[in-house]
């Protein structure tokens, strides 16, 4: 089989190859320093910075925070058939009181207020029946979470500055309830509530999540290398090349400022697994049969013959990527310039140190694989004329199944809803852990979802009787809505102290009773600090409204946060004293919804630009507009088709399958575009739509399947993933390379001979 080449081509990586000794010197140093910089990425999964600084609500959010710093917060959760028994009681004293030594642990509970409002040691028996009457005489401590039928609440703040100094804290945490849950008695289960127990599982997994797959796809890589090429030094070469790709992509990262989020173990196993595919492309035309003069001149001219394609297909799948940086989602922007950055890296190595690698080795250009040679020609035989006689099935039925996808991607209108989204946190973690079990059966009994309302008042009016009137009515409003839990804002604290001293949490309601009201709470902020939290003191111009409900039950993600702002700018609208009170919904909760509204944009928006672009390189690098077009029939098949995998196993859309449009676009060209290519090079020789389809089935169809294989497998592996996006990332990103596998041997065929004019 010959191997054409462009002259000019070929003197250059004549050149290259001559300078082997001196690109993998240099080589070493770069991966040296790729792996210094990658020791220094940042982890950072925290929801206020998943979306973009730009972003208006993570804006408000961060200036929110500034004005109400606080730590984080967590619940335990101590059930028993009696919460109020003595057993009860004593066994949460002490665990409080245990909790309380630890650094950093701020504990408080309904005993806590009790011992405020009732001086004294822990609970008796006697006592036990006044803290009783005490508990059960309000609805404060249900709403706050503190009390329900079978279990006692004890609301933790975590005061830490790193992942670090939380992690201790949890530990120290674990380590006091262990006696207690081993004893099983007086209570029947302990459940960890909140944010820091899911924050730490999720850092933990993703830090392992490279370190798993990565290897297991190293073992997966050198054993299909040897089955295929069946050369430990073809395994050397490929296997060092890999090494120092992935390690200078790695580093990358460090010079750009990125971090280590949920969705970044994707970047070195798509950089390793887009660099292997192509490495397989140049390797296998490397040991086709050519007619030059020396094994320098045939190496040279096999590299030339592939750069075309090879180049053309990298660049697909780095503007695939870098299409990302629509998004508004900062990890998934990040994510997509990282890879973009890698494949570029990966694209020089492919051309020079792997081209060095081979000659340094000795790389033998025989090709060893004539049964597979002979089996895969009988194929072509068959496939020619069979795709040639049911072309236009073939391409009808891949169009239909791309029409279906569609639908169950955007729905149909009033019969098919769009794919669901799903942004929540507690999604992120494996259903069978502990802390994602005991976080949803408590968010299901008591709500978990979270939007804060930000008053800002003219300076000096956040304690005005008028004003904290207002606020007082404002949240006894909403939380006559049952989707509401509960509210939680500076009038709670007087809530609280009215209740202690009167035993009624309702306050009054006559506007001459809140002066003292006013002085009151003024006067609780100078000796409580826990009050603070509602209150900005610095300059008495911002309130705090915490909202928490079922956000579910309001409907399609960012409803809760519509219907708080709705609510207040109607109340707003009949009390003079808010008129002049600029109210914003801001905090994690209402980021989260965010995010749900900017993943089927992310999705479109990517996958548009990156069809855009790639098309436009294809009609400048091989000029049929129609063909191009249909040329790209398998890989749009491929995405659209996924879709209906996606519905029929229930997988939604989320932070990583967002990522499926533009991965599978880049990825899957690359065999487009090799076997376009090749088809064009025996049509320029005169040859007809068979014969030309014959070569590049011979040329290009092994590649397609090899490099198919190394991309199906390696994103397979995410599917042992304990974190819930990455694993359903990888099946429906495994499933879109095997359709467009099929769609590459039936609908682009189909495709050719409709379009060709050269039928025999």
């Amino acid at each position: 089989m010959s191997v054409p080449a462009p002259p000019g081509a070929a003197r250059i990586f004549t050149r290259i190859l001559r300078l082997r000794v001196w690109i993998a010197g240099a080589f070493l140093i770069l991966t040296a320093a790729g792996i210094d910089g990658a020791l220094h990425i940042p982890d950072d999964l925290a929801i206020e910075h998943l979306m973009v600084p730009g972003d208006p609500i993570a804006r408000a959010t961060r200036d929110f925070e500034r004005v109400f710093p606080e730590g984080q917060q967590a619940l335990l959760v101590l059930e028993a058939p009696d919460p109020l028994s003595p057993a009860a009681l004593e066994a949460a004293g002490r665990l409080e009181s245990e909790l309380a030594q630890i650094p950093g642990v701020a504990p408080h509970s309904l005993l806590t207020l009790y011992h405020l409002a009732v001086p004294g040691g822990p609970p008796g028996a006697t006592d036990a029946a006044r803290l009783r009457a005490f508990a059960s005489g309000t609805a404060l401590f249900r709403r706050a979470g503190l009390l329900g039928d079978h279990y006692l609440g004890i609301a933790l703040e975590l005061r830490v500055s790193s992942p670090a100094e939380r992690d201790r804290a949890l530990a120290a945490i674990d380590a006091r309830l262990q006696p207690l849950a081993a004893r099983g008695a007086p209570f029947t289960a302990i459940r960890r509530v909140g944010s820091p127990w899911l924050d730490a599982w999720l850092e933990r997994q993703t830090g392992l999540a490279t370190k798993r797959f990565m290897p297991l796809f190293g073992v997966f890589l050198m054993a299909l290398v040897l089955i295929v090429y069946r050369s430990w030094r073809t395994l050397l070469a490929v296997v060092l090349t890999l090494a120092s790709v992935v390690a200078v992509a790695m580093g990358l990262a460090d010079l750009v400022g990125f971090s280590h989020t949920v969705v970044s173990a994707l970047v070195p196993l798509t950089v390793m697994v887009t660099t292997t595919a192509t490495l397989v492309y140049i390797h296998s035309r490397y040991l086709d049969v050519s007619e030059a003069a020396t094994p320098l001149e045939h190496h040279a001219r096999a590299l030339a013959d592939k750069f075309l394609p090879c180049s053309a297909s990298m660049f697909a799948t780095a503007i695939g990527f870098a299409a990302l940086a629509v998004s508004d989602i900062r990890p998934v922007r990040e994510m997509g310039l990282w890879t973009a950055g890698g494949l570029l890296v990966a694209w020089i190595a492919c051309f020079s140190l792997f081209p060095a690698l081979q000659s340094l080795l000795r790389l033998s250009a025989h090709d060893a694989r004539a049964p597979a040679l002979l089996w895969f020609a009988g194929l072509a035989d068959w496939l020619v004329p069979w795709t040639r006689r049911w072309r236009w099935l073939l391409v009808v039925a891949a169009i239909a199944l791309m029409l279906c996808g569609a639908a169950a991607l955007f729905g149909v209108p009033g019969r098919i809803a769009p794919l669901p989204l799903e942004t929540d946190a507690l999604s992120y973690v494996n259903a069978q852990e502990p802390i994602a079990q005991d976080t949803r059966r408590f968010r299901e009994l008591n709500g978990l979802d979270v939007v804060e309302l930000w008053l800002q008042t003219p300076p000096g009016h956040a304690l005005d009787p008028d004003f904290l009137r207002a606020v007082e009515q404002l949240g006894e409003r909403l939380e006559r809505d049952p989707r509401i839990t509960a509210v939680d804002g500076p009038t709670s604290v007087l809530r609280w102290a009215h209740y202690v001293q009167s035993g009624s949490d309702r306050l009054p309601d006559a506007p001459a009773a809140w002066p003292k009201l006013a002085a009151d709470l003024e006067q609780i902020l100078l000796t409580e600090p826990g009050a603070r939290a509602y209150v900005d003191v610095a300059d008495l111009a911002s309130v705090r409204l915490s909202v928490r409900g079922r956000a579910e039950a309001f409907g399609p993600a960012g409803a809760m946060r519509s219907f708080l702002e709705a609510s207040i700018a109607a109340w707003q609208a009949q009390q003079p004293e808010l008129r002049e009170v600029r109210a914003r919904a801001v905090g994690r909760g209402v980021l989260a919804a965010q995010i749900s509204t900017h993943l089927v944009p992310t999705l479109t928006e990517s996958f548009a630009l990156t069809a855009s672009v790639i098309f436009v390189a294809f009609l400048f690098v091989f000029r049929s507009p129609a063909g191009r077009l249909m040329a790209m029939i398998p890989s749009l098949f491929a995405i659209l088709s996924v879709f209906l995998v996606m519905r029929a196993t229930g997988i939604p859309l989320n932070i990583a399958t967002i990522l499926i449009g533009s991965t599978v676009l880049g990825a899957t060209e690359n065999d487009q575009i090799h076997f376009f290519y090749h088809f064009q090079q025996a049509r320029a020789a005169g040859g007809a739509t068979a014969a030309a389809l014959r070569s590049a089935l011979l040329v290009a169809g092994r590649p397609i399947v090899f490099a198919t294989v190394i991309n199906a497998s390696g994103f397979l592996a995410l599917a042992l993933s304990d974190l819930p996006p990455m694993r359903q990332f990888g099946i429906v990103t495994a499933a879109a390379f095997v359709l467009a596998l099929a769609a590459d041997f039936t609908a682009l065929p189909g495709a050719l001979w409709i379009l060709s004019r050269r039928q025999a």
